[in-house]
């Protein structure tokens, strides 16, 4: 839901640490992880001003954030209205999702002989907390513990190029707002059923090629329930 920065500033401050990084940095830091939070959602307006007030700097190194942040886009500006969470792009959506199953398919499936039974318990521990969270669903944690989930399943990758292809992929998700789950709640239940039928693939050692055809297909589920419930016009 759409607001402005100027009404919270309890987490804005937490997130700004101490230490030795910059004014600038730290509200690069303390504004990057309001709205990774979801504190501030797509549509929020960022009052510099207040900003800065509630960080106690000047507004200088605010807008230093909030150009680097645009730079990133998890910020856009708009004529008389000033900075806002930028929301989810489409096409941007599109493009890296489809990038991302070709690539997280391909290190599941290289990572699956090196994955441990330990891994897989890791894996499922996580999968069961996101089984939690549907009773009362909270997006913003789903979806944070759904990067947990895959990063166990594909850091172990030994190709670094692909790896670096799938980090590249989720950290774009990141710049895209990628609470997909907030637009489409009812892929929750399904990709935690998902997880599980993958999970039991590794555990049997199916053949790679079966690993990566479901590590796949679980994404692009995703994208084509977003892409079937998104709002009009977006």
């Amino acid at each position: 839901m759409a607001g402005t920065a100027s009404g919270t500033g309890t987490g804005t401050a937490s997130a700004a640490g101490t230490g030795t990084a910059s004014k600038s940095e730290q509200a690069y830091a303390a504004v990057k992880a309001g709205i990774l939070s979801g504190e501030y959602s797509p549509g929020y307006r960022l009052v510099l001003g207040k900003i800065a007030e509630e960080l106690g700097c000047s507004v200088v190194p605010v807008r230093e954030a909030i150009r680097r942040l645009e730079a990133e886009k998890f910020v856009v500006f708009e004529r008389n209205v000033g900075a806002t969470v930028a929301g989810i792009d489409p096409t941007e959506y599109l493009y890296t999702m489809q990038t991302l199953g070709i690539v997280e398919g391909a290190a599941t499936a290289l990572s699956a002989p090196l994955i441990t039974p330990e891994d897989i318990a890791r894996a499922r521990a996580v999968n069961e907390l996101m089984r939690e969270c549907l009773t009362d669903f909270d997006p913003v944690r789903f979806t944070s513990l759904n990067q947990d989930f895959h990063s166990v399943l594909f850091e172990r990758c030994p190709n670094p190029h692909i790896l670096d292809l799938v980090h590249r992929g989720w950290n774009r998700l990141q710049a895209l707002r990628s609470s997909t789950f907030s637009y489409v709640p009812g892929r929750a239940r399904q990709s935690v059923e998902e997880h599980e039928a993958l999970l039991g693939l590794l555990e049997t050692s199916a053949p790679a090629d079966d690993v990566e055809r479901a590590a796949r297909a679980h994404r692009t589920a995703t994208l084509d329930a977003y892409l079937a419930h998104r709002p009009p016009g977006r």
